[in-house]
């Protein structure tokens, strides 16, 4: 059987560091964390991702705000709300939460953040120092994912890695921290012909692709690990008998519940480390969002 790895204590042991870096910095420099969250519209999803950040704020002692702005918003508009963010002495960290609206320029928003203010990791400069191995901000995700194989004690250095996905949140920026961890790395993406076949030797897959089911036991190896980014929803009508009694708790008392992209209950006893959905990868990323506010505090108070 594998040993489940689970993000939501290893988020607890980070968030306990990190409370302990705020108190430091407020003693020897008089600086507490400002992080400064702009939320574009009413998706649901991006409430609820957005109060988990606020949450993880105030468990860590952070300074935290959260600018609404209509769906009506424009570009301009939002430009405006970081230039003003860009400027203050007090906010340490600025992210956009995603997705925006169609009429917002995604690329002009993310480009406008200063990058030594960017938590999220996703301005061209902190990319682009990530690949050349520079000190930078990474997006949290990935780091994430990093942060749980190495405080597992899994050896990254040298392992076949695939990574499924390829997107510029997880897929890319995980490839480039396990290259720079000296793994040898498979990207697969929806135009890979045989998937197996580069999941089935893997020491280490990464599944990072919004498909339920899609990786099952003849797909990984004995002893692998399986880190499982997926979040697919699955109400009560659309699961299977299996799914429908191993979670009866969550469907009785929400009609839904959270799988990954890892058939888990068939793929579970043949890994060797597994981590949940939920209570896996999840928790990780707001924990790291905090370490990047941190960090950012930490130099932007020199």
């Amino acid at each position: 059987m594998a040993k489940i790895i689970s993000g939501t204590k290893i988020a607890a042991d980070i968030k306990n560091e990190i409370k302990q870096e705020v108190a430091e910095l407020e003693r020897t420099k008089g600086v507490k964390p400002g992080l400064s969250v702009i939320l574009v519209g009413d998706n649901p999803a991006s409430k609820v991702y957005v109060a988990n950040k606020q949450k993880g704020c105030a468990e860590v002692g952070f300074i935290s705000e959260e600018i609404k702005m209509p769906d009506t918003a424009t570009t301009s508009d939002v430009l405006k709300e970081i230039d003003k963010l860009n400027k203050r002495a007090d906010i340490h960290g600025i992210l956009v939460q995603l997705p925006l609206p169609a009429q917002i320029n995604k690329n002009d928003v993310l480009e406008a953040i200063l990058p030594e203010k960017d938590v999220d990791g996703f301005h061209p400069v902190n990319m682009g120092r990530l690949v050349a191995q520079q000190e930078c901000l990474v997006p949290a995700t990935p780091s994430g994912i990093i942060e749980l194989l190495k405080r597992e004690g899994i050896t990254i250095k040298g392992a076949n890695a695939t990574m499924v996905g390829h997107s510029e949140i997880v897929g890319k920026p995980c490839t480039l921290l396990l290259l720079n961890e000296w793994a040898t790395v498979s990207i697969c993406h929806i135009e890979t012909r045989d998937l197996k076949m580069h999941t089935k030797d893997a020491d280490i897959v990464i599944v990072a692709a919004g498909v339920p089911y899609l990786i099952k036991e003849d797909m990984v190896k004995q002893g692998a690990t399986v880190i499982d980014v997926g979040i697919n929803r699955i109400t009560a009508d659309k699961a299977s008998p299996e799914l429908l009694e191993w979670r009866k708790a969550d469907f009785d008392v929400k009609g839904a519940t959270l799988i990954g992209d890892v058939d888990y209950q068939k793929v579970e006893p043949k890994a060797g480390f597994i981590t949940p959905v939920p209570g896996g990868v999840g928790p990780m990323t707001i924990a790291m969002l905090l370490s990047n506010t941190i960090k950012a505090a930490k130099r932007l108070s020199k």
